[in-house]
C-alpha cells in the first residue's frame, strides 16, 4: 500500500466516530448518560430537591407555629426557593465549566492529530512546509524543506540565507523560487498566510512550496512547439503563395496562347489537341487554387463574406458551365429549385460556387450513363442542395474518408486527376457556414451528396417568391426520353404553377390520344428534345389545331447540337440545361413573333468571338497595358486588339507613371500588372487610381495574389476590377463590357 493510500486510511480512522480506538474515546460526547463525570452533577441535583423540600416543610411549620400567619408562610417559602435556586445554579456552572474542560481537550487533541496526519501528507507529497515568525525567521521546517535546501538545522535563519531565490508570482504572497537541491535546480510554487499561534497567540508566516519544475518545462516545450508551428505554417503559407504567383505567370502564357490558337484554323486532329492542352491547364489553375485554399484554412485565415444573392441564378450558372463536360460524355445535367427557395438569401457567392462546382464536377467525372440532377429546397430555416448522380456509386469505407484530407474515391484512373482536397475543402466551407456536407450512396446505384446550412438572412424578412404561379396558365405536352433533363424539365413547368405531361415514345403518345383525348385539349405548348425530334416529327405536323389559340412547338437542345438542328416547324428553342427564366418567357408567349434562336440568347452569355465582342466603333477605345512579362503581354494585346481596340503597351512601373501624368492624349482604359519592377503596385496603383479619378479612367489589376485582403485593398482604393492570373480572355472582355457597356454589340 501506498503512502497517501495509509494517510488516506489514517484520516477515515481520525474523522469517523464510530470506530475504536484512542481516537474514538476522545471523540465520545461528553453528555453520554454513562460518563462518570456526570455523576457529581446528578448528586448536586439530588441535594438541591431535598433542600427544596426541606425548605417548604420548614416554611410550613414556622407559619404553624407563629399562628398561621399567611405572610409570614410565603416569606419563609420565597427564601427556600430562593436558597434552592442558588445551590442548583452554583452545581450547574460547576458541571459546565467541567464540561468546556473536556471539550478542549477533545478538540485540542483532534487538531494535533489532524495537524500531523497533514504534514505526514505533506511530506509524502513532497511539498515543502515552514513556519517562520514576522522577521522572516524560521521557527519550524519539515523534513522536506531540510533534504531541498540540504540545510539540516535551518531554525533562526531566513530564506535567503539558506540560498533560496524568490521571484514574485502571478499572485499575492505568491513566488516561484529556486532551490539549488541534490537533485539538480528545481523550481518550486511558494505560497504564504498569515496565521496565530495557537500556543503563543503571536502572528506567525505560513509556507508550503511545491515542486513545479516538470509542469514548467512541459508548459515552456509546449510554447515553444506552438512556436515553431506557426513560424512553420507561415513559411509554407509564403511557400505556396509564391509558388502560385511563379505557377500563375507561365499559366497565363499557356491558356493564353491556346486560346489565340484556337481562333486561327485548324484541323479536327490539332483541335482535339488544343482541347486537351487548355484541359491540362485548367485542371492546373485547380490544383493551385486548391492548395492555396488548403493553406489558408490551415493557418485559420478563412474567412466568409456573405451577401444577398439570388441563388436559383448562382446555381443554373454552376450547372450550365459543366454542362459541355456532361454532354460530351453523353450524359444529362440539369437543376431544379423548389418554390420555398426565396428568391434572395444571404451567403457567400464565391465560396458556394466553389463548393457546388467541386460537387457537381465529381458527379459529372465519375458518371458515364444517366445523368447528374440539382435539387435545392428549404428545410425549415435551413437551406438544403441535393446533387444526385446516377455514377458507379460509394463503398462504405469510401463513404467514411471521402471528406479527409488527399482522400479519392473511384478507379486509379479516376483518382489520377485530382488531388483529393476538393471535397475536405468543400466540407470545411460549409462548416465555416455552419452547416453539413454529407454523403449517401449505394455502390453500383450512384451517389448523393447533401449540403445544408441556415442563410444569414431571416427568411421571415424576405419578400415572396416572384416565381410561384408563373406558369399557371400553361399546359406542356414533353416528348423527351426519360432521364434527368426530362424529371429537371417536368419538374420545373409543376413548380411554377404549370401543367406538364411527358411522354417518351410514339406508341406514348398514341396510347394517350385514344384512351385520355381530353387530356391534349388544352395542350398550349410542345416541347420536344431533340433526340427524339425525328422520331415525333410526324405526330407534330398533323398535331390538329384549336381553334383560337396556337400552340407553340418548342425545340430544346443541347447548345453544341443547335447549329445542326432544323428551325422549320419550331416556333422557339430552348437550351440545356435549362434556365428558368428562358422557360417562363418562352411558355408566357413572351417572345411570340421573335426570331426562334432569340429564345436560346435568353439562355446563355453574349458571345465572345473577338470580332463580335465590341461595336464597329471600339477602335476609339484606347487601351494601356501595363505587364512585365513580354508572353502575357502579347496575349494581352492580341486579345484586346482582336476585340477592336488601340493597345499602347508599358513594362514597368515607371513606365506607366510617365504614361498616365502630365499627358494630353490619356487612354481610356488602364490595365496593369500587380507585381512589376519600379516599386509596389499596393502603393503605387491605388495612388495612380486616384490621380486618373478626375478624367474617370478606369484602371483593371491583374494579380497572381489571391488574398482576399489584397483584393479588398484594391476594390476599396478605387480600382474598377481585380482578376486572377490566368485571365480567360472573355473574361478579361467582359469585364471591359461592364465598364464600357455602350461598346457591346446587340445579341448573336
Amino acid at each position: 500500500m501506498s503512502e497517501l493510500a495509509k494517510l488516506n486510511n489514517r484520516l477515515s480512522d481520525a474523522f469517523d466516530p464510530t470506530e475504536t480506538g484512542a481516537v474514538s474515546s476522545v471523540a465520545q460526547p461528553v453528555e453520554s448518560r454513562d460518563d462518570p463525570s456526570r455523576l457529581p452533577f446528578y448528586s448536586g441535583m439530588l441535594r438541591t430537591v431535598t433542600l427544596f423540600t426541606a425548605g417548604c416543610a420548614f416554611a410550613f411549620a414556622s407559619a404553624i407555629y407563629l399562628g398561621g400567619n399567611v405572610a409570614l408562610y410565603m416569606a419563609a417559602l420565597s427564601v427556600s426557593i430562593c436558597l434552592s435556586c442558588a445551590f442548583y445554579m452554583m452545581f450547574r456552572a460547576a458541571a459546565l465549566r467541567r464540561a468546556s474542560v473536556n471539550d478542549a481537550k477533545v478538540v485540542e487533541a483532534r487538531q494535533m492529530q489532524n495537524a500531523g496526519l497533514v504534514a505526514e501528507m505533506h511530506e509524502a507529497m513532497g511539498d515543502i512546509v515552514v513556519t517562520r515568525d514576522m522577521n522572516r525567521r524560521i521557527l519550524h521546517a519539515n523534513s522536506t524543506f531540510r533534504e531541498m535546501t540540504g540545510c539540516g538545522e535551518p531554525q533562526g535563519k531566513t530564506c535567503e540565507e539558506i540560498g533560496i531565490a524568490f521571484r514574485p508570482g502571478d499572485k499575492v504572497h505568491s513566488y516561484d523560487v529556486e532551490i539549488a537541491t541534490p537533485y539538480g535546480q528545481r523550481i518550486f510554487t511558494w505560497h504564504d498566510a498569515i496565521a496565530h499561534d495557537g500556543t503563543s497567540s503571536r502572528l506567525m508566516i505560513s509556507s508550503i512550496a511545491r515542486d513545479v519544475t516538470d509542469e514548467r518545462a512541459a508548459i515552456v516545450a509546449r510554447e515553444d512547439a506552438r512556436l515553431r508551428a506557426e513560424n512553420s505554417n507561415a513559411a509554407k503559407g509564403r511557400l505556396l503563395a509564391t509558388v502560385s504567383h511563379e505557377i500563375r505567370l507561365p499559366l497565363s502564357g499557356i491558356l493564353g496562347m491556346s486560346h489565340l490558337l484556337s481562333q486561327t484554323s485548324l484541323t479536327e486532329e490539332q483541335r482535339n489537341y488544343l482541347d486537351g492542352m487548355r484541359q491540362s491547364g485548367q485542371s492546373l489553375v485547380q490544383l493551385v487554387e486548391d492548395l492555396l485554399d488548403f493553406s489558408t484554412m490551415e493557418a485559420g485565415r478563412f474567412r466568409l463574406n456573405p451577401r444577398a444573392e439570388n441563388l436559383r441564378q448562382l446555381i443554373e450558372s454552376v450547372v450550365e458551365m459543366l454542362a459541355h463536360r456532361a454532354h460530351e460524355k453523353g450524359i444529362e445535367i440539369a437543376s431544379i429549385i423548389a418554390m420555398d427557395v426565396p428568391d434572395y438569401l444571404d451567403f457567400d457567392p464565391a465560396r458556394l460556387r466553389q463548393v457546388l462546382f467541386n460537387l457537381i464536377g465529381n458527379a459529372v467525372k465519375f458518371t458515364t450513363k444517366g445523368g447528374v440532377l440539382v435539387k435545392a429546397s428549404m428545410k425549415g430555416n435551413a437551406l438544403s442542395i441535393a446533387v444526385e448522380d446516377t455514377g458507379p456509386g460509394l463503398e462504405a469505407s469510401e463513404q467514411a474518408r471521402i471528406f479527409g484530407e488527399f482522400e479519392q474515391a473511384g478507379s486509379t484512373m479516376q483518382r489520377s486527376g485530382g488531388t483529393g482536397l476538393g471535397l475536405a475543402i468543400s466540407a470545411r466551407i460549409i462548416r465555416e457556414f455552419g452547416g453539413t456536407l454529407s454523403v449517401s450512396s449505394k455502390k453500383g446505384k450512384g451517389s448523393t451528396f447533401t449540403l445544408m446550412f441556415k442563410p444569414a438572412s431571416a427568411l421571415a424578412s424576405i419578400a415572396p417568391s416572384s416565381r410561384i404561379g408563373a406558369l399557371r396558365p400553361s399546359n406542356v405536352l414533353l416528348l423527351a426520353p426519360p432521364g434527368v433533363a426530362a424529371e429537371a424539365t417536368a419538374g420545373s413547368i409543376r413548380a411554377l404553377g404549370g401543367i406538364c405531361t411527358h411522354v417518351a415514345t410514339r406508341r406514348q403518345v398514341e396510347n394517350l390520344q385514344r384512351q385520355s383525348p381530353s387530356v391534349l385539349d388544352d395542350v398550349t405548348d410542345i416541347i420536344v428534345d431533340h433526340r427524339v425530334a425525328v422520331a415525333f416529327r410526324e405526330i407534330l405536323q398533323t398535331w390538329p389545331s384549336v381553334q383560337g389559340r396556337t400552340i407553340r412547338h418548342i425545340l430544346l437542345v443541347n447548345p453544341e447540337e443547335r447549329a445542326s438542328q432544323p428551325r422549320d416547324g419550331f416556333d422557339a428553342w430552348l437550351i440545356r440545361p435549362l434556365r428558368e427564366k428562358s422557360l417562363m418567357d418562352v411558355l408566357s408567349g413572351r417572345l411570340r413573333g421573335m426570331e426562334p434562336r432569340d429564345a436560346i440568347n435568353d439562355n446563355h452569355h453574349p458571345g465572345f468571338g473577338f470580332s463580335r465582342a465590341l461595336d464597329e466603333t471600339s477602335r476609339d477605345l484606347h487601351v494601356l497595358i501595363a505587364e512585365d512579362d513580354p508572353v502575357n503581354a502579347r496575349i494581352l494585346r492580341a486579345v484586346m486588339e482582336k476585340s477592336g481596340c488601340t493597345v499602347s503597351l508599358v513594362s514597368d512601373f515607371g513606365a506607366l507613371s510617365q504614361a498616365l501624368l502630365g499627358k494630353a492624349n490619356l487612354p481610356d482604359l488602364v490595365i496593369s500588372d500587380l507585381n512589376m519592377p519600379g516599386g509596389n503596385g499596393l502603393d503605387i496603383l491605388p495612388r495612380l487610381c486616384l490621380q486618373l479619378s478626375s478624367s474617370k479612367i478606369p484602371l483593371m489589376v491583374l494579380s497572381g495574389d489571391t488574398a482576399r485582403e489584397t483584393r479588398s485593398n484594391l476594390l476599396d482604393a478605387g480600382i474598377a476590377a481585380v482578376l486572377t492570373k490566368p485571365v480567360e480572355p472573355k473574361r478579361l472582355i467582359e469585364e471591359v463590357l461592364r465598364l464600357f457597356p455602350q461598346k457591346r454589340v446587340g445579341r448573336l
